[in-house]
């Protein structure tokens, strides 16, 4: 019993001054493949996965990050349940209404004009937008609104790739506030989202 003891600490010993000795080779690597694994370009075929393809699709009912499902589809009927359903999330503030004005420059104001009249830039090359001070679009919640600039309808393309719903919301609220002088008097111009 003595003599393992003094044999394993021996042998301790040993090993701890054998990493002490000076080598010539540095940098020795144990399992280089851990740190330096194969890559993979997005669309190679890749043998690894069960498909033989790299990029693999998200798993069903899974949605990205800071996105936030629409559940409304285009037509009359949906795009009035999202002015029933829908509510203005901004406050008619300072700061929303001049955030809103520049987005509505960006994007709304070479068809629809500067007092959203439909009186834009381009409104000779297209069929005239409606005014947003019509008796048809004066009634218009803001939710449907929302929903107009979503999807879009007619002539109109769906702005839900190049504006945020938050930048879409901005938008409402400066065309329900500033062009149809509205504000916060219709039913629903604050409140949530959802």
């Amino acid at each position: 019993m003595k003599y393992s003891i003094s044999a394993c600490a021996l042998l301790a010993a040993v090993i701890a001054l054998a990493g002490c000795v000076s080598s010539q080779q540095r940098a020795y690597e144990y399992m280089p493949d851990m740190a330096r694994d194969p890559a993979y370009k997005a669309f190679a075929p890749n043998s690894v996965t069960r498909d033989g393809l790299t990029l693999q699709r998200p798993v069903a009912g899974t949605i990205p990050r800071g996105y936030a499902p629409f559940h409304y589809g285009p037509g009359e009927d949906e795009a009035t349940r999202a002015g029933r359903e829908l509510h203005d999330p901004y406050h008619p503030t300072a700061q929303t209404l001049d955030e809103g004005k520049a987005l509505y420059q960006t994007y709304c104001l070479v068809c629809h004009g500067e007092q959203g009249h439909g009186d834009g830039p381009i409104s000779g090359k297209i069929p005239p937008p409606p005014s947003y001070v019509s008796d048809r679009v004066l009634n218009f919640p803001p939710g449907r609104i929302f929903h107009v600039v979503t999807l879009g309808t007619g002539k109109m393309p769906s702005y839900a790739a190049q504006l945020s719903a938050d930048e879409r919301w901005k938008i409402v609220t400066y065309v329900h506030t500033s062009l149809q002088g509205l504000g916060a008097q219709q039913p629903g111009a604050t409140g949530g989202m959802r």
